[in-house]
């Protein structure tokens, strides 16, 4: 039919089938309809920029959760809705990291996992709340992230109050079973929200358990050049130092106390940002031997745990704590999905707040969330030996004693 021969007739016969099209009126096939739509979910990670390793991972681990649920048949409760990823880059940044929040409201995201950084999850999960936007925190362990009173924010893992403090217990332990061969420490943290929080807990904690604190070294993130501060800590002597620094600042440290010969009787890591990387200690052993540290861990008890673990290195990839923390988030808020049975974000924070989720692959408790925090997340002791990484706190998941102080090389 020519254009000039259209009839009116057949312009309000065609004008309605598109209306009736856009309103949703036409009726789909049965097999169409018997899906449930895509449940969108923002996945922010700082995927360039300083922390772009740490980011990286976290992703990897968040969209192998978001394919395994989609496998097995998508959220159950919403007609076998997949999960659809909306992937944000964080740009290693508070400000990008609200950027990417701001676009994924748009997008029309039920909930949000991720951020990394405590500065980025710190920010990230403000402007979250401006749009009652469920927060899941993957890693940030600063822990005004959950004070704050945001109703929208939850953090899986533990906050760096109680890894500190489980920290501290376990070096006391260890420390009197070396006949407390250690009585100084030196601190070098990085200086943003997380290392700046994190060394003042530590300084306030250690002479309470009978260490001297000789001196506080912080440092921007990036850091190229430790030769100064590794140059501090041969002039001082301390017998501990305990580092707080991301992935990238933590090898160099280790790498320029190997090379310039410093051997405390031991490195004692508190969210050591590569002391329990598989990464680290691949590429790095000499420097990586006899670390201890305080961090997230998986169960290593867990075969769900150990699965993901082959799977992770079968694809060429390290199982870093950012991997499965980032895993574990994606299945708890799945979890959620399933039981508001709705993509309604006040339905989400609801089903979150009364989660009792237990299906993960970590050393917790059941999960239970007071003021966003879950009271089940514990962090775990590992100590480099033999190339490998091992477990020597708590006692129920250990697979060794920790050796300390470090033998001379």
């Amino acid at each position: 039919m020519s254009r000039s021969t259209v009839t009116r007739r057949h312009f309000l016969q065609t004008s309605a089938l598109g209306a009736a099209a856009a309103a949703g009126v036409l009726h789909a096939p049965a097999v169409l309809r018997a899906q449930g739509s895509a449940v969108k979910i923002g996945v922010l990670h700082p995927v360039s920029g300083a922390l772009s390793y740490s980011g990286q991972q976290g992703r990897i681990g968040a969209q192998m959760a978001i394919d395994e649920i989609n496998a097995a048949g998508g959220i159950k409760s919403l007609k076998g809705a997949k999960i659809e990823a909306v992937l944000g880059d964080a740009q290693s940044t508070p400000d990008g990291g609200n950027a990417e929040v701001e676009k994924m409201n748009a997008a029309g995201v039920a909930a949000v996992v991720g951020g990394y950084a405590s500065a980025i999850c710190l920010s990230a999960s403000q402007t979250a709340a401006r749009y009652d936007l469920p927060y899941v925190v993957d890693v940030g362990v600063v822990d005004s992230i959950v004070t704050r009173g945001l109703k929208n924010t939850f953090r899986f893992g533990p906050g760096f109050g109680i890894i500190a403090k489980t920290a501290l217990d376990n070096l006391v332990t260890i420390n009197e079973a070396a006949g407390k061969a250690a009585k100084t420490v030196m601190i070098v943290h990085e200086d943003s929200a997380f290392g700046s929080g994190l060394a003042k807990l530590l300084n306030a904690q250690l002479p309470e358990r009978g260490f001297q604190v000789l001196e506080t070294i912080p440092h921007p993130t990036p850091t190229r050049d430790f030769n100064n501060v590794v140059l501090k800590i041969k002039a001082q002597n301390p017998d501990i130092v305990i580092p707080a620094n991301y992935y990238n600042e933590y090898v160099l440290l280790a790498r320029t106390m190997q090379q310039q010969r410093v051997q405390p009787k031991g490195i004692y890591s508190v969210l050591g940002g590569a002391a329990s990387s598989y990464k680290f200690v691949k590429e790095f052993p000499e420097a990586a031997q006899y670390i201890m540290d305080c961090n997230h861990w998986f169960d290593p008890k867990n075969q769900k745990a150990l699965e993901l673990k082959k799977k992770i290195e079968a694809k060429g990839d390290f199982y870093t704590y950012e991997v499965y923390m980032n895993y574990s988030c994606v299945l708890l808020l799945s979890d959620a999905l399933e039981r508001a049975a709705s993509a309604d974000r006040a339905k989400i924070i609801a089903a979150l707040e009364s989660s009792t989720f237990a299906g993960h692959v970590m050393p917790y408790g059941p999960t239970k969330f007071v003021n966003g925090q879950n009271q089940g997340a514990a962090p775990v002791n590992t100590q480099v030996l033999n190339k490998d990484i091992e477990v020597i706190f708590p006692a129920a998941f250990a697979s060794a004693k920790a050796v300390f102080p470090m033998p001379k090389a």
